[in-house]
């Protein structure tokens, strides 16, 4: 199997392209057989409530909700920063599927032992 494939995503809707360009590398990591997280903090935590994430970024830019969904079908999960989410008063019952609070520590324990590919945005 592949190695794990870490996306640490800070922005949400306020900038769509450098969200496009987050999912299109999660997408390819997990549609490649790479067990995928995408970290979400800051803003980009309401990214992973249901409905949010529906944007398209520019002309040829796939929709956010297509990327979504080839990612949850690929089995990409997402953390979302408790701290932030909380910070934000959102509702945890409207999380998307494959998403869960969790912070540092459970992304560690994730990664564990060995080595991961991780991109920032």
């Amino acid at each position: 199997m592949s190695g794990k494939a870490v996306i640490s995503l800070t922005t949400g809707l306020e900038d769509t392209e450098r969200v496009t360009v987050a999912f299109l590398v999660a997408v390819g990591a997990a549609e490649q057989g790479r067990p995928t997280l995408m970290f979400l903090t800051k803003e980009a935590t309401r990214l992973a409530l249901d409905g949010i994430a529906t944007a398209v970024a520019c002309d040829g830019c796939p929709p956010l909700s297509d990327l979504l969904a080839r990612y949850t079908k690929a089995g990409g999960r997402f953390y979302v920063c408790p701290i932030c989410f909380d910070a934000r008063k959102l509702d945890k019952h409207q999380l998307v599927e494959g998403a869960e609070l969790a912070g540092t520590i459970p992304m560690w324990e994730w990664i564990g032992p060995e080595n991961a590919t991780t991109f920032s945005y």
